[in-house]
């Protein structure tokens, strides 16, 4: 009985992570296409859409929710569009990893929306001050020139954190937390049985951010740390960009390959409901 239940468990984590690396790929392919806007010194871009997977591991596997997302970004932003940066792709793929997982799980108690908007805004905080520390440590250890920005101080210091609290405040606002905010509520409940699986309550058994959690974020990014300044030092290993790099049939190709990978997943658990619900 026990190992009907690992195996299902399994199942559910793998269908978690297929849902939000096809779902999250297919967003980032997406940002694309969306225009910047450059208002004096502040640009207005949508970075991501990171409520999707933010969603997904609020609701369910938090591991399994941030895996895929790093993956699908990965896959789909980089890869399918015709260009990878071998080890200087780690820095990104850790990065989402932990500040999605670390949101997931905040929160024991998908209801309260309170926790789940900070749980939201504090997972895109992570993610961002992480690219920033690399972006920072890149110029301080002089693997990468630094580019001023008319207007502020010259000061990587200055002018990286600017980017940050920006991309925090129009993306991770706008773009994540209250998306997220909205979602959660409506699908709480009623997407989990879809699964076999029992909606999130406070009674239920969630590790939180452990010192285990934190301690391994710390080591998984001095990892990052490492690999993006021996990728900006020429020792990516496997750096390639292909003549059809970021066309835009490489980008329409990407999208119908993520959509259909969602949709198939989608049917798989629609057809599993509906075999549950028969054979009770």
């Amino acid at each position: 009985m026990q190992k009907n239940l690992t195996a299902a468990n399994s199942s559910q984590k793998l269908m978690v992570f297929v849902l939000s690396m096809s779902l999250y790929g297919m967003a980032t392919l997406f940002t694309e296409l969306i225009p910047k806007f450059q208002v004096g010194i502040v640009e207005f871009s949508v970075e991501y859409f990171l409520f999707i997977p933010l969603t997904l591991a609020i609701l369910f596997d938090p591991m399994s929710a941030a895996l895929g997302a790093a993956t699908g970004e990965l896959v789909f932003s980089e890869i399918m569009l015709g260009q990878f940066g071998g080890l200087g792709e780690l820095e990104k793929f850790i990065s989402v990893t932990i500040g999605v997982m670390i949101a997931g799980k905040m929160v024991k108690d998908p209801t309260n929306k309170k926790m789940v908007g900070i749980a939201a805004i504090t997972g895109v905080a992570v993610q961002q001050l992480m690219g920033t520390i690399v972006d920072i440590l890149k110029v301080q250890f002089a693997v990468e020139d630094f580019e001023a920005v008319a207007g502020l101080p010259e000061s990587v210091y200055i002018t990286e954190g600017f980017a940050c609290l920006n991309d925090i405040l129009f993306s991770g606002i706008l773009f994540c937390m209250i998306p997220t905010i909205l979602l959660v509520p409506k699908l709480y409940g009623k997407i989990e049985p879809l699964l076999g699986m029992k909606p999130r309550t406070k009674d239920s058994i969630v590790s939180g951010v452990s010192p285990k959690l934190v301690i391994g974020s710390v080591i998984a990014f001095a990892i990052a740390i490492g690999a993006e300044m021996l990728a900006e030092n020429g020792m990516a290993l496997i750096d390639w960009e292909a003549s059809w790099a970021e066309s835009k049939t490489a980008l329409a190709i990407g999208m119908v390959v993520a959509a259909v990978i969602a949709v198939v997943v989608l049917a798989v658990i629609r057809s599993k409901s509906n075999s549950g619900k028969e054979s009770a």
